[in-house]
């Protein structure tokens, strides 16, 4: 496996592992959060269960200090109205005896009537008077006790209305609390959504910049074997021309040898030709002119065979110049061609990396593009849950309040019902003795 493949794996992995940290991070960081709302959830629920435990023995306490001062006011209302009683009493006992001596004064003065009927007199007077005392008192007592009768009547519609008092402070306390509950409850969940904001912006961000960070080694390793790759084909071009070059004189030696083999085939030719060419000649020409005919026939075959190895020379000149600047001109061409495919190949990697750096940009704006989207639709989730939930706590309170106060007013009209039928009449405006602080 090559070090670029290895590179690309390993590179995969670190994604792989990142995303797998990032993950688990945020499952953490969920958990915790719904673990917070639980615990919210559990503490909002004791308290209101502590607050309605407490509410029962508010209650209990003050019933039973409503129930200690209607016995007080009684009681003073007893011990009041016995003094009156009494004070009416010797009143009469005063004015019975104050009665009783104008009556003897009269009686005195008049002497002309008889004893006994002045006794009988008397007796009939005292009769009156008793009686007519004992109806005053009858009278008194009644009074009394209807004053007694309304002021405990009147005693019992207080207790209702500081029931209902104390009953609506208690409502909306518990409404206060359920109120400021919810409202802590949303202030935590605007908190959590933020962090998790933070969060998710953070593990994206740190996301993208290994990408980029990878992108960047990836890059860099492509243009460094590319380049290594570049040096390496002008190397091996180089070591090509070099061994040409170093091989030239062995080919020209090699060409040169097989124009020499062309020409002494030729020589050998030649001579055979000169040969029976002489023969025929010495053969059809008389003896005497055979010296002369064999002098010709040397000088042309020296001539000829002068001329064939000027031939020969000019053959290897024109053949080494032709070799060498041939050799200069194929590799002039293979330089440049590696030239040019090696700056295509650049410039394909180039394109190819700016593509890739462009398709990665265009990949995080889309995921943040996805990210804020996301965040903003889970944000406007929570908020319409919380005017929702709010909404609902209001209507609750609503109604809760109605009911009480629909029941409260029930008890109290029928309590005054009930009042109006026993003949006590309105029962709001009445004094009671306040409570003696000393």
């Amino acid at each position: 496996m090559s070090g670029y493949k290895r590179m690309r794996r390993q590179h995969q992995k670190q994604l792989i592992a990142l995303e797998n940290r990032l993950k688990a991070e945020m499952d953490e960081h969920r958990l915790r959060l719904q673990k917070e709302l639980e615990t919210h959830a559990n503490n909002t629920y004791i308290e209101l269960e502590r607050l309605a435990k407490r509410h029962v023995a508010q209650t209990d306490k003050e019933m039973k200090s409503v129930a200690a001062e209607e016995r007080r006011i009684q009681q003073q209302i007893v011990a009041q109205q016995r003094k009156e009683l009494t004070s009416f009493l010797d009143d009469q006992k005063k004015e019975y005896r104050l009665c009783k001596e104008k009556i003897k004064d009269e009686m005195s003065e008049d002497p002309c009537t008889p004893k006994e009927e002045k006794q009988e007199r008397l007796s009939r007077h005292k009769e009156t008077m008793q009686h007519s005392q004992a109806e005053d008192e009858a009278h008194f007592r009644a009074q009394q006790r209807l004053v007694y009768d309304r002021s405990c009547r009147a005693l019992k519609r207080r207790s209702l209305v500081r029931k209902h008092e104390f009953e609506q402070e208690q409502l909306r306390e518990e409404l206060n609390k359920k109120r400021t509950q919810k409202e802590m409850e949303h202030a935590l969940m605007i908190r959590q959504d933020e962090s998790t904001q933070d969060l998710e912006r953070r593990q994206l961000h740190m996301l993208q910049r290994l990408r980029v960070e990878l992108m960047r080694l990836q890059h860099q390793t492509e243009l460094e074997n590319q380049e290594e790759y570049n040096g390496r084909r002008q190397r091996e071009l180089h070591r090509k021309h070099s061994l040409e070059q170093r091989q030239q004189p062995r080919n020209l030696k090699t060409l040169e040898v097989q124009i020499k083999k062309q020409f002494q085939d030729t020589c050998k030719v030649q001579n055979k030709q000169y040969k029976a060419l002489r023969n025929h000649q010495l053969e059809v020409s008389p003896k005497g002119d055979h010296k002369s005919i064999l002098k010709n026939l040397k000088e042309e075959q020296t001539r000829k065979l002068a001329v064939l190895a000027e031939q020969y020379e000019h053959s290897i000149n024109e053949m080494t110049a032709s070799q060498a600047m041939r050799l200069e001109a194929e590799q002039e061409i293979e330089c440049q061609a590696l030239k040019q495919q090696l700056k295509q190949e650049m410039e394909l990697l180039d394109a190819y990396q700016r593509k890739t750096q462009s398709e990665m940009e265009t990949q995080h704006e889309r995921e943040d593009q996805k990210l804020e989207q996301k965040v903003s639709i889970r944000r406007a989730h929570l908020e319409q849950k919380v005017e929702e939930e709010l909404a609902a706590l209001q209507k609750e309170r609503t109604e809760r309040i109605k009911q009480l106060l629909e029941r409260q007013d029930r008890e109290l009209n029928t309590f005054d019902a009930e009042s109006r039928s026993l003949g006590f009449g309105s029962l709001g405006s009445l004094d009671f003795p306040k409570e003696d602080t000393r």
